[in-house]
């Protein structure tokens, strides 16, 4: 089984100093590693031909965010599997061999994340995937181990192999036949949550998405956009609006809209009561843009196999921020 771990770069020649030498060393003699650079205008591409001569570049035309530069370098890789896998990630020793055993021994698994565990403290889980990530009634995204800002300590609890809603794409593998059938990553994201489509879009055309927490990586996250950004406040609430559209059964839908739409508000709030209002405005040109975008994604709906792939967790919001409940294992 041949994989291809595929590393997106845009600028980032200071974390290829620090993070390719791990992927290299452990990875290379089980996988081809590439860089997919998103038109970098900095030494990345300098760096990488003069210290590490076996790793393949492949350079996109323009900086298309994670969705379309990973849709646009995947198109001149070939390889079984996928390894998608942020510039900040260091892997450990033999972290590939219990994904691939997965791969091979479980035909109907299409995508697979390792267990995500903090780079700056590695005590403790990572926000972006941490031990595998699901989604609530509302479609809030959530992890075992990370329930919105809650990190938890890692003290062996998701040390298992589990079937999950939706991996990390800070560290994702992929079926390159599951890739290419999908359409590849919603161009329209641009970043963030991206993957929580494609993971909802592949369990509604049969495949399994599964965690595997015997292959640790760690992430330092918000290396190329932080939690403090607006930036990123504003794709993730527009893009988690564009995924309930696009892929919340019929049954559910205008009460899941309705109910997001006073959430939001209620977020909203919370920002100008933590004296950042630049994170309310974020959430307000969120809504615009979806609003903007909501006819579109419409039709892309129409075009999506529907199964009933929506029995989760009630409202992790109000688990969370009324019942206290921060861990995992405390929702109902």
């Amino acid at each position: 089984m041949k994989i291809a771990i595929v590393i997106l770069n845009w600028n980032g020649r200071k974390l290829l100093e620090q993070f390719l030498p791990s992927i290299v060393n452990f990875s290379s003699k089980e996988a081809q590693v590439y860089v997919a650079d998103n038109a970098s205008t900095d030494t990345s591409i300098t760096y990488i031909e003069e210290h590490f001569p076996s790793v393949e570049i492949v350079q996109n035309k323009v900086n298309g965010g994670y969705a379309k530069g990973y849709n646009d370098a995947l198109q001149h890789i070939q390889a079984d599997i996928y390894c998608l896998i942020n510039s900040d990630i260091e892997v450990t020793e033999n972290w590939l061999t219990p994904i691939a055993n997965t791969f091979k021994n479980e035909v109907n698994t299409a995508i697979v994340q390792p267990k995500l565990l903090d780079f700056k403290d590695k005590t403790k889980f990572e926000y972006a995937g941490a031990g595998g990530g699901f989604i609530d009634l509302y479609g809030y995204p959530y992890c075992r181990g990370r329930v919105f800002n809650f990190l938890e300590t890692d003290t062996g609890q998701f040390n298992d192999t589990n079937e999950i809603f939706w991996a990390s794409g800070a560290c994702m593998f992929i079926r390159s036949e599951v890739y290419r059938k999908l359409g590849g990553f919603d161009e329209d994201y641009f970043a963030h949550q991206e993957e929580i489509d494609l993971c909802w879009r592949a369990q509604n055309e049969g495949h399994k998405v599964k965690y595997v927490g015997s292959s640790t990586v760690y992430h330092v996250g918000g290396a190329t956009l932080q939690e403090s950004n607006p930036h990123k406040t504003f794709l993730n609430f527009r893009n988690s609006l564009l995924n309930v559209v696009k892929n919340v059964p019929k049954r559910w839908f205008l009460f899941v809209i309705f109910s997001r739409l006073i959430l939001d508000g209620i977020a909203g709030i919370k920002f100008i009561v933590e004296l950042r209002p630049v994170h309310t405005l974020a959430i307000l040109k969120a809504h615009l843009s979806f609003y903007k975008n909501f006819f579109k994604f419409l039709s892309k709906r129409r075009k999506l196999q529907k199964k009933s792939n929506y029995n989760l967790h009630s409202s992790v919001v109000w688990q969370h921020f009324i019942l206290g409940r921060k861990k995992y294992e405390d929702l109902k």
